[in-house]
């Protein structure tokens, strides 16, 4: 079986997934090129697992200082390029598309009627689940962004819809957790503010990942460049997990079983839609920016909880390779064999009064 897979490049959860993906298709015998869109080119790191993939421009958001930048969005977007991309990509010599909201892959199959499935979090959204709906554009980029026929969406909890538990890497076994330990991700936001944020902290050790990595200032933060190996291991041993409100991420950190704590970026409906989830199941708490009272509380009384999801990669890569992707039957099937297969905690971490007593809003 040929696949042409599409990742969406802004963010990094697209391409953790489409890694835990590339072995599982493998191990189904299936030949897979990838095509990567949304970032330039020597932006992208830990690319081995992918081969020789192909780059386009594709489209992105412009998110600056931890919010959605609407005008620079539409100034620097170039649609005769994208349209281009659309055209020139042949993908009549493939069996199926796969597209992570990967808009030139997804449009590109369209337009030469290739069978297409949309893989990620943000099909999930086609289904009555809580979400943010934002205004009329936010809705009309997830309609036309990288639409498909049919989709695979994933979520932390089923809500009674045919969608599938996140594709979460499975502990390998307990590393030691250092309790003083704080993993902080927050690309979108400013290096100064993020260390304002942290300073007054000093009884904790931060290690802090960011595209602008800067020299320390304060003993107690510690700054790194995004780095796939040196990420997992911080996440291994820490006690917790400060970050915006993509998906991917917090799917980690709830099946390692560490306190999360996100920030969405301003603006974004997705990231909104998963700060008001991660609420009402009671598994992460939230804070609508970057504010230290709510650091300090969730660092002093936040708890942790732990989700057990299964081996998605290995179930959806079988299931892909079987030749169920048209069947809207199949998809509702695999969901439910999957859910049955994941363990929550005995009990949420929050209660309806702790979410309104704790106070922090989306």
């Amino acid at each position: 079986m040929r696949i042409l897979y599409g990742v969406q490049g802004t963010g990094n959860g697209h391409i953790t997934r489409a890694r835990a993906m590339a072995p599982a298709l493998a191990a189904q015998g299936a030949e897979v090129d990838f095509v990567f869109s949304g970032r330039p080119g020597d932006k992208f790191f830990d690319m081995q697992p992918f081969g020789d993939y192909a780059l386009c421009t594709g489209l992105t958001m412009v998110t600056e200082g931890g919010r959605i930048r609407a005008l620079k969005t539409l100034t620097r977007a170039t649609p005769g390029k994208f349209f281009r991309e659309v055209r020139t990509l042949n993908t009549r010599n493939y069996d199926l598309i796969l597209t992570d909201f990967e808009p030139v892959t997804a449009w590109a199959g369209r337009l030469c009627k290739t069978p297409v499935l949309g893989l990620g979090h943000q099909y999930a959204f086609r289904y009555a689940i809580p979400q943010h709906y934002g205004g009329p554009h936010h809705q009309l980029i997830m309609k036309y962004f990288a639409p498909t026929p049919a989709a695979l969406g994933f979520h932390w909890y089923h809500f009674d819809m045919p969608i599938l538990p996140p594709i979460a890497p499975v502990p390998k076994g307990e590393a030691p957790i250092c309790l003083d330990s704080i993993v902080v991700y927050l690309p979108f936001e400013t290096p100064g503010e993020i260390e304002t944020l942290l300073a007054p902290f000093s009884d904790y050790q931060f290690q802090v990942f960011h595209p602008e990595a800067k020299a320390a200032r304060c003993d107690h933060i510690r700054w790194f460049q995004p780095s796939r190996e040196g990420f997992q291991q911080a996440l291994e041993s820490c006690n917790g997990v400060i970050c915006n409100a993509g998906f991917e991420l917090a799917s980690e950190v709830l099946q390692l079983g560490r306190k999360l704590l996100v920030k969405p970026v301003a603006g974004q409906s997705e990231q909104l839609s998963n700060a008001l989830a991660l609420r009402l199941i009671g598994l992460g708490y939230t804070m609508p920016g970057l504010d230290a009272d709510v650091v300090r509380i969730w660092l002093r009384e936040g708890r942790a909880v732990r989700v057990r999801y299964p081996d998605v990669a290995g179930e959806v890569a079988r299931w892909i390779t079987n030749g169920c992707f048209d069947d809207n039957s199949g998809i509702e099937r695999l969901a439910n064999r999957l859910w049955r297969q994941t363990r929550f905690p005995s009990e949420p971490l929050f209660t309806t009064q702790e979410i309104e007593e704790f106070a922090i809003r989306p």
